[in-house]
Order: structure tokens, then sequence, then C-alpha cells
């Protein structure tokens, strides 16, 4: 499997392609939940944890916008823009220093998940939303490292 960070300058926003609806049809929205589940309690003990929320109340709300948003972008029923309006991602996370090192830690994370997934999605899949994740993560860097 390709799980590649791609690395970019400083402001830099490559085209953004949207995954293909299958991995959804595949795993369904509980497979999408459990996926960001395990990414943000990956988070958790990760050195980005600091930029997440830190009481379980707010950290459950954040884990499921995020679910909530992936599985529209799939494809999948609009529940993010029916709970949050428009997503507008960019200015969503302008309030947080998003660094290019926090980008690919945040990234990175999902690769153990993709791998463990690997035996039971087709890797083309896991490597389409890969892609997607790469591209996207990318837009949400706003801080340059030494800022």
């Amino acid at each position: 499997m390709n799980l590649v960070v791609t690395e970019v300058e400083f402001g830099e926003r490559p085209p953004v392609t949207k995954p293909h609806p299958d991995l959804l049809k595949f795993l369904g929205e509980d497979g999408i939940r459990k996926i960001v589940d395990e990414h943000y309690e990956a988070i958790r003990d990760s050195e980005i944890r600091f930029m997440f929320p830190m009481e379980e109340e707010e950290f459950e709300a954040a884990k499921k916008r995020a679910a909530d948003f992936f599985i529209q972008i799939l494809g999948g029923h609009p529940h993010f823009s029916e709970t949050r309006g428009a997503p507008r991602m960019v200015g969503r996370h302008a309030p947080f220093r998003i660094t290019p090192s926090a980008r690919k830690v945040w990234l990175e994370l999902y690769i153990p998940i993709f791998e463990r997934l690997s035996d039971k999605v087709p890797e083309p899949l896991i490597e389409i939303f890969w892609n997607y994740l790469n591209i996207f993560s990318i837009w949400m860097i706003n801080t340059k490292e030494d800022q």
C-alpha cells in the first residue's frame, strides 16, 4: 500500500480531488465513524493532542463532526452541512496553529489504521481516501514551522 505524505512549500495548495464514494459503500457510516474514532484516540496520545479539545464531551463532539464531514465528502448523508453549515474547512481551521509538522503527525496517525483495514478493504479504496486526506490536509496548514 502506498501511503506517502506529500511535502510542499508553505502556502502551496494543490488541487483536491474528492475521494471515491465506494469506500463509504464498502464500510458504511459506522465504518467511517470507526476510522475517525481510532484516529482521534491515537491523537489523544500524540504530540498534537494539545490542538484538540481536552474535555471529553467537546472531544467527542469534534470526533463526531470529523466523521460527519468524511461521510458527507464520500457522498453520504450531509450530516455535517445539516448541523454546521457549509464545510469551509480552511476557515474553520484558521483559529488553530497548524504547522507542516502538525499536519504530518495528524496524517501519519492514519497509517496504522489503514494498514489494519487493508485485509478487509480493497487497497485502491484506501489509497484513494489517503490521497484525499494527504492533499486536503495541506490546505489546513496555516502557520510556518518557525512561527
